[in-house]
C-alpha cells in the first residue's frame, strides 16, 4: 500500500453547518489537487451528537472530488482500542462501520493505541481483528499508533506469522516532541522494518506556528495554561524558527513541518481553512539544509519545556 510524503490529519468535530463543511470541502479539494491525498481521521473523532461526522464527510469529499490525483487518494483511520472491544470481530465489527461512513472500503486501518499501558491482555485479539481485516481483503493496509519499541515489535512478530506488514506507525513528534525518535529509537526502527513514520501534531497545537507569544491572548481551557507554562521556556527554539523562517522567504509552520519531513517523517497537520491548507502545502518542495537542521535540532534539545506526551504512548 502506497502513502505519500504528506498528509492532512482531520481531528475536528465537523459539521455543525453547511457552510463549514463547504469550506472544509474546498480545502479537501486544493490538497488532492496539489499531491497531498493521504487523509487521515479516526472512528472517535465526531462523537456524541456528531458520532462518526468526520469519516462521513471526508468520505463525501472523496466521492466528489473529481481533480487531478483522484486515484490516488488514500482514506486512513484509527479504530479506537475502546474498553468494550475486547475480540477480534470487534475490530472487524468497527472497520466495517467506518467503511460504511465512509461509503468506500477503509485504505489504511490502524490501530488507535496500544493498551499495554493498563490492559496488556487485550491488545492480542484486537491486533488479530486488524490482520483479518487485511486478509479478508477488506482494507489495503494495516497500521498503528502510539505503540513504543517494545510493543512494536511484539506486533511485528504477530504479524510476520501470518505474512502482514505494518505500513504504518503514527507517533506524537516535533521540534517540542522528539521523544519517539531521539528516546525510543521508533525512526531507526521504523527503518529496520520497512514502515512508514508518520508525526501527528507536528504543529504542537499552533504553538510553532508563531501565532502566540507569552503576552497572550491565550486559548481557553487547559490548553490556554499549557501554553502559558511553555513558551516562556521555548524562546530560543521559536527565535530559530523565526530566523530561518525569514531567511527563506518562509513561515515559522513550513519550517516546522519541513523539519519533520527532513527527519524521514509523514507529518498530518490540520486545516480548516483554505489559507491554514495551503501555507501547509509551502512546507513542499525544498529542503533545510544540514545546518538548519542542526541549529533546530539543538534549541529542540535545550528546550526548557517539552510538549506533554500522549499518556498512551508506550514503550
Amino acid at each position: 500500500m502506497g502513502c505519500g510524503t504528506w498528509a492532512w490529519g482531520n481531528r475536528l468535530l465537523w459539521g455543525y453547518d453547511q457552510s463549514m463543511d463547504d469550506q472544509l470541502q474546498a480545502v479537501f479539494n486544493l490538497c488532492a489537487s496539489t499531491g497531498v491525498t493521504l487523509f487521515d481521521t479516526g472512528d472517535s473523532y465526531g462523537t456524541g451528537r456528531l458520532n462518526g461526522r468526520s469519516e462521513q464527510l471526508l468520505g463525501r469529499f472523496s466521492r466528489e472530488y473529481l481533480g487531478a490525483n483522484r486515484d490516488n487518494i488514500c482514506i486512513a483511520t484509527k479504530l479506537a482500542a475502546y474498553p468494550w472491544r475486547l475480540t477480534r470481530q470487534s475490530m472487524v465489527s468497527a472497520c466495517k462501520a467506518s467503511a460504511g461512513r465512509l461509503g468506500k472500503n477503509v485504505d489504511l486501518v490502524q490501530m488507535h493505541w496500544s493498551t499495554a499501558n493498563y490492559a496488556p491482555w487485550q491488545e492480542s485479539p484486537l491486533l488479530d481483528g486488524l490482520a483479518d481485516l487485511y486478509e479478508q481483503g477488506l482494507v489495503k493496509g494495516i497500521g498503528l499508533s502510539n505503540f513504543g519499541p517494545k510493543r512494536l515489535k511484539l506486533a511485528h512478530q504477530k504479524f510476520a506469522v501470518r505474512g502482514i506488514p505494518i505500513a504504518t506507525l503514527q507517533v506524537q513528534y516535533s521540534l517540542l516532541s522528539t521523544y519517539p525518535v531521539t528516546e525510543l529509537g521508533l525512526k531507526d526502527l521504523c527503518d529496520e522494518l520497512g514502515i512508514k513514520l508518520i508525526a501527528y501534531s507536528p504543529l504542537v497545537l499552533g504553538l510553532l506556528t508563531g501565532k502566540y507569544s507569552e503576552k497572550g491572548p491565550f486559548p481557553k481551557g487547559i490548553r490556554g495554561l499549557l501554553f502559558r507554562q511553555i513558551l516562556p521556556k521555548i524562546r530560543p527554539l521559536l527565535s530559530s524558527l523565526r530566523e530561518i523562517a525569514e531567511s527563506r522567504n518562509k513561515t515559522m509552520s513550513q519550517v516546522a513541518l519541513n523539519w519533520c519531513v527532513c527527519k524521514g517523517t509523514i507529518p498530518i497537520p490540520g486545516a480548516k481553512t483554505l489559507q491554514q491548507a495551503q501555507e501547509n502545502i509551502g512546507a513542499l518542495g525544498w529542503q533545510l539544509d544540514t545546518g538548519e537542521i542542526a541549529e533546530l535540532d539543538k534549541q529542540a534539545a535545550g528546550a526548557g519545556k517539552k510538549m506533554v506526551q500522549n499518556i498512551f504512548q508506550t514503550q
